[in-house]
């Protein structure tokens, strides 16, 4: 199966995550930093879920949970991931089923983050472990300063689109653009 790669905008969006414990957690954080309106829901929700602005409902996922939602992550036993697969792909709602390969719709993965720079690998749901160690290998091989290559390249493009280059000229000229930022730099 061929996958096609993308990043979600959530941001004033809302997102439901179905579970509670440590597994639910880990995934609020990520949901929180893209800004999205995250509902909770599951009949026991640990400490770690209780953050500010989030809505918490203490109970089992109902069908009705996904009204108004652009995005569900499941991190919850495999018969509630079942339930909630379910029930999104009757409303055309993507889902993130943790560890549950046969009921999500969408498969997260390792992300490495450079200020506005996101570098993002997947196995496709098949080796979430794997895709965690290359995260970190990709984590030690990204510059520190990534975040301001976007920047640079932010600059150049709006100075370009001003002046009409043509989208296939500009690859080559931020490359060089790039080489002479980071080119003067003499190795130590």
């Amino acid at each position: 199966m061929s996958l096609y790669p993308a990043f979600l905008k959530l941001s004033g969006r809302e997102v439901l995550l179905v579970g509670g414990g440590r597994v639910a957690a880990g995934k609020l954080r990520g949901l929180l930093e893209a800004g999205a309106q995250v509902t909770v829901v599951a009949p026991r929700i640990s400490e770690d879920l209780w953050q500010p602005g989030v809505r918490l409902l203490r109970r089992r996922f109902e069908a009705r949970d996904l009204d108004g939602v652009w995005f569900v992550v499941s991190a919850a036993p495999a018969e509630v991931n079942r339930d909630v697969a379910e029930a999104a792909h009757a409303r055309r709602i993507f889902v993130n089923a943790v560890d549950d390969l046969a009921s999500a719709s969408v498969y997260l993965g390792g992300v490495v983050r450079r200020g506005a720079a996101t570098v993002a690998i997947s196995t496709g749901g098949r080796a979430p472990a794997l895709a965690g160690l290359l995260r970190e290998a990709l984590e030690r091989l990204l510059p520190a300063d990534l975040g301001d290559w976007v920047t640079s390249a932010e600059q150049l493009r709006a100075r370009w689109r001003s002046e009409g280059v043509p989208m296939e000229a500009r690859r080559p000229l931020l490359l060089r653009a790039l080489d002479e930022i980071y080119g003067a730099r003499e190795p130590a």
